[in-house]
């Protein structure tokens, strides 16, 4: 790396207090960042990743987290021994910082333009007119359509990508030599993702910026990192150029990260199986209303004439981009919402059932969400939560019953009923996910809809929960509706493909011939998004292979 490095982090360790000990969480790490690089940290979970990165930017609490070695120079200057007011100068002006959710980042009850404005009126830019106006500059240089006109917007009127691209205008807004992206592009669709990070190497070549990237996958490495630093359990296991860790890669854990992806093939699909749930020529319009006296003006067609029959032992993938109607479809289908059009379920009408009439299907019909953390209540016991549908639908059982059928859910899931009394705080990512999968599973479902549950997990993980969903669906025949961005997933899961997009279903038919011979553009682009370096992929896990 270059010899006068901008940022230098040396010997580094991180430790929290807890309960008057303290653990160790990042162990004497070292690496160099020299000004218009990229670094990418990698790894799972739970590795220090972000914990590393928050430390430059000294956003660890003060009272809980401790640095028994190291230090991190900055422009020659030790940031560990600075002090807190000469911290908030280089915080949003000397080093920046974009998170994973952005939906987190961003205040709900602020403008965009007010949020951009506020971190150029706290670095010294004087004037409502001028700050207006870097903010449309900033807008137009991360690609927002109309900057002028979204100045008024707030978060939730935009799409996840432009949510991000605000995120990293506010980073950019002045001129940063230090950018620090941390998961930006997890949460994100295939070809979102891809315009992010090419935003991101643009920016960079433009501004000259150096960039720390966190990030679990591989492939998003390849993408954009000159360098690779690889951690695990708090500490770097290997670290290079990003070319020779992907041709030659030395450490078992990093044979394994490269190695790591769903495997297997889907179950096949059996024509003659019975159809547990279909819908014909759904819709699901919301209403645009104008006015003073709020006339419906228009509709927004979430999902437009979409039908779909989903049969025992059947998973059906169903994939798009953000806003193209797959979630809408999935709650559609389960009556979370209002649609039109029929849906029966074991050829039962029940688009006509109300919320009464629908209670004693719901152990047949379950869903699992994407982020675990958002969906398990942080107040209930493991127990408590996976019991919470028994207490609804089976209230013949007791106690000790109950507390049966919950260990026989988490070790189907994976998990040790042990554990059952802790809280979901207390667990990884994937283990939450298994809690998630355990609470539907405990009710013994029919169908099942998967709403990007892989997503947020590390590669490692996703396989692992693909393998558990598969062996599920083996054993209990269930029917699952897999609703992913995450084509290399789907591939792995689903028997039947239904592509979506504004809506309406541009593309369906077996995964296998929708794989190998996709027939719309609109499909043909976002797999070429999704497996753009699956060659890359292929070379390095063969070049791991012969290394091992």
């Amino acid at each position: 790396m270059a010899e006068s490095p901008l940022l230098s982090v040396r010997d580094l360790s991180i430790a929290f207090r807890q309960g008057g000990r303290e653990a160790l969480a990042v162990n004497r790490v070292s690496f160099n960042l020299a000004a218009g690089r990229t670094l990418a940290l990698v790894g799972e979970s739970g590795s220090g990743k972000s914990i590393t990165a928050l430390s430059i930017a000294r956003l660890l609490g003060a009272t809980s987290a401790t640095y028994p070695s190291g230090e991190i120079l900055f422009k020659g200057r030790d940031l560990l021994r600075a002090r807190e007011d000469d911290m908030r100068k280089v915080r949003g002006r000397d080093i920046t910082m974009v998170f994973q959710e952005p939906m987190s980042s961003l205040n709900p009850l602020h403008s965009i333009e007010k949020q951009i404005a506020e971190i150029l009126e706290l670095h010294g830019m004087r004037g409502a007119s001028k700050r207006r106006a870097r903010v449309v500059e900033l807008l137009t240089e991360v690609g927002i359509p109309d900057p002028a006109a979204r100045l008024s917007a707030y978060p939730h009127q935009l799409s996840g990508g432009q949510r991000q691209r605000v995120m990293i205008a506010m980073a950019l807004a002045n001129r940063p030599d230090l950018f620090i992206a941390d998961e930006p592009t997890t949460a994100l669709d295939v070809t979102v993702q891809a315009q992010i990070l090419k935003l991101l190497k643009d920016l960079q070549s433009r501004v000259g910026m150096a960039m720390l990237f966190i990030t679990h996958d591989l492939g998003i490495v390849r993408k954009i990192a000159d360098d690779v630093c690889v951690m695990r359990r708090g500490e770097i296991v290997e670290a290079g150029p990003c070319a020779d860790i992907f041709a030659n890669p030395r450490h078992a854990y990093t044979k394994a990260l490269l190695a790591a992806e769903p495997k297997g093939e889907p179950a096949p699909a059996n024509p003659d199986a019975r159809t547990i749930v279909s819908g014909e020529n759904i819709r699901v319009w919301f209403p645009i209303k104008a006015g003073f006296m709020r006339k419906v003006v228009g509709h927004v067609k979430a999902v437009d004439d979409v039908s779909i029959n989903v049969r025992e032992g059947q998973t059906i993938g169903v994939v798009g981009e953000s806003g193209s109607g797959k979630t809408t479809l999935g709650l559609a289908l389960l009556r979370l919402i209002r649609s039109q059009g029929p849906i029966a379920y074991l050829g039962q009408r029940i688009d006509a059932y109300n919320f009464k009439s629908m209670r004693p299907l719901r152990r047949d019909m379950q869903v699992v969400f994407q982020d675990p953390f958002g969906s398990l209540s942080p107040r209930l016991s493991v127990a408590e939560i996976v019991e919470e549908g028994l207490l609804v639908q089976n209230k013949a059982l007791g106690f000790a019953e109950r507390r049966a059928v919950v260990a026989r859910a988490l070790a189907e899931t994976g998990l040790d009923p042990a554990a059952m009394d802790r809280y979901p705080h207390e667990f990884s990512g994937g283990q939450r996910q298994r809690i998630a999968i355990a609470r539907a599973m405990a009710l013994e479902p029919k169908f099942v809809v998967l709403d990007e549950p892989t997503s947020a997990l590390d590669m490692s993980v996703q396989a692992q929960i693909v393998d558990l969903l598969r062996d599920l669906q083996r054993r209990h025949g269930l029917a699952y509706m897999f609703i992913s961005h995450d084509l290399k997933v789907v591939r792995a899961l689903a028997s039947d493909l239904i592509v979506m997009r504004h809506g309406k279903v541009v593309e369906s038919g077996p995964a296998a011939r929708v794989f190998a011979a996709p027939e719309s553009d609109y499909t043909r682009a976002l797999f070429a998004a999704a497996f753009a370096n699956e060659a890359v992929a292929s070379e390095a896990m063969g070049a791991a292979a012969g290394a091992a």
